[in-house]
């Protein structure tokens, strides 16, 4: 039926909200609101409390709140976006809100419509209900990994040689979109060169030319689901350093991966391919985390990196990214998603990513 997963998920908030002594629950977060209620429309707010749950949106939305949302209340916002939350009883008490969601100025007038509350900040306590993903979920995340691989496939196809990284882009959006997905899921990586020693390095007017490395950081949506893959290849015959450099990185992420396993901190799995890259000589070149979760968000928690410390469980999906930048040289990144598992972690990801060359 129609809600009831969404449901089951705010329950799980007034469970949380009942062991911080939260007396309600204002949720703006469009993948919070997404998760907990099911409306993916563009102006919404999420007010929780024990016995009721509402959802206050616009004109343009109240009808399609009504059909993604049938378990909540709709109230109906006019003006100030906060000011129905004192008609819904939340004009006193300890209320939750996201913290590094909203702006100071959001956070104002929040106050200002309810005077007679006090307000703490729940932000992790709210984005890690998100943290484990359910069977509906890992099915939707499953579709937008396959169309990341199919674009993948269909690039390959393609002659790269002379076309700018923004032609590269268009092509893999236009692929993604093609193998099912609604979209991509961030602005995509094509950083040619030595422009590959850029982690985050958005397609430019850069030609692409023989002799280089290509690294392809995209993914795909599919029902508000996230993909996320990168593979570098190699444009012409690699020399020496590249083939090198290249092997480092993939028996990092090789490593990485098999590291993956419930009951092991993100920290920790983080340290075994770190091991791999810095034993070669290549540590500072490392300068990113190993990997982050993926959902509703192309970015969410917990991470594998230095600092988590958040422990893994199954249901989660991650990427393992490892990576080598050189300045004036370029950079290497290979990246793959996975679903932890009872005993280990299953790949995604099914594109290849022994070197591959294109001529």
């Amino acid at each position: 039926m129609k809600g009831v997963p969404q449901m089951k998920r705010v329950e799980r908030m007034r469970a949380s909200m009942l062991a911080l002594n939260l007396d309600a629950c204002v949720v703006s977060r469009p993948e919070n609101i997404r998760y907990l209620s099911g409306f993916t429309g563009g102006e919404g707010i999420l007010f929780i409390r024990p016995g009721k749950a509402y959802l206050l949106t616009d004109f343009r939305y109240i009808e399609q709140a009504k059909a993604e949302a049938p378990e909540f209340e709709i109230v109906q916002i006019k003006e100030n976006r906060y000011a129905p939350l004192k008609d819904v009883g939340g004009e006193r008490g300890q209320i939750g809100f996201e913290g590094d969601f909203l702006t100071y100025t959001e956070y104002e007038k929040l106050q200002q419509a309810l005077p007679g509350a006090t307000f703490r900040s729940v932000s992790e306590t709210v984005t890690s209900l998100r943290g484990v993903k359910d069977a509906g979920e890992i099915a939707l995340i499953r579709q937008a990994v396959k169309a990341a691989d199919a674009a993948f496939e269909v690039l390959l196809q393609e002659r790269l040689v002379g076309q700018t990284e923004e032609e590269i882009f268009l092509a893999l959006e236009f692929a993604v979109r093609k193998a099912g997905a609604s979209g991509r899921s961030f602005d995509f990586i094509v950083a040619s060169g030595w422009r590959g020693a850029l982690p985050h390095g958005t397609a430019s007017s850069k030609v692409v030319e023989r002799g280089e490395f290509l690294t392809l950081d995209f993914g795909g949506v599919v029902h508000g689901y996230c993909s996320d893959i990168t593979r570098t290849v190699a444009i012409g015959e690699p020399d020496e350093k590249q083939r090198e450099i290249y092997d480092i990185v993939l028996a990092a992420q090789k490593e990485g991966v098999r590291a993956v396993k419930p009951g092991l901190t993100g920290k920790e799995v983080d340290a075994v391919a770190r091991k791999v890259i810095e034993t070669h000589g290549y540590g500072e070149y490392f300068g990113h985390g190993l990997g982050h979760s993926v959902g509703l968000a192309i970015h969410e928690g917990p991470n594998l990196s230095v600092r988590e410390e958040r422990i893994l469980e199954p249901g989660m999906v991650l990427t393992v990214e490892p990576g080598i930048y050189i300045p004036n040289w370029g950079g290497v990144r290979i990246e793959d998603m996975v679903l932890v598992t009872e005993t280990g972690c299953e790949v995604l990801t099914q594109s290849p990513k022994d070197l591959i060359i294109i001529e």
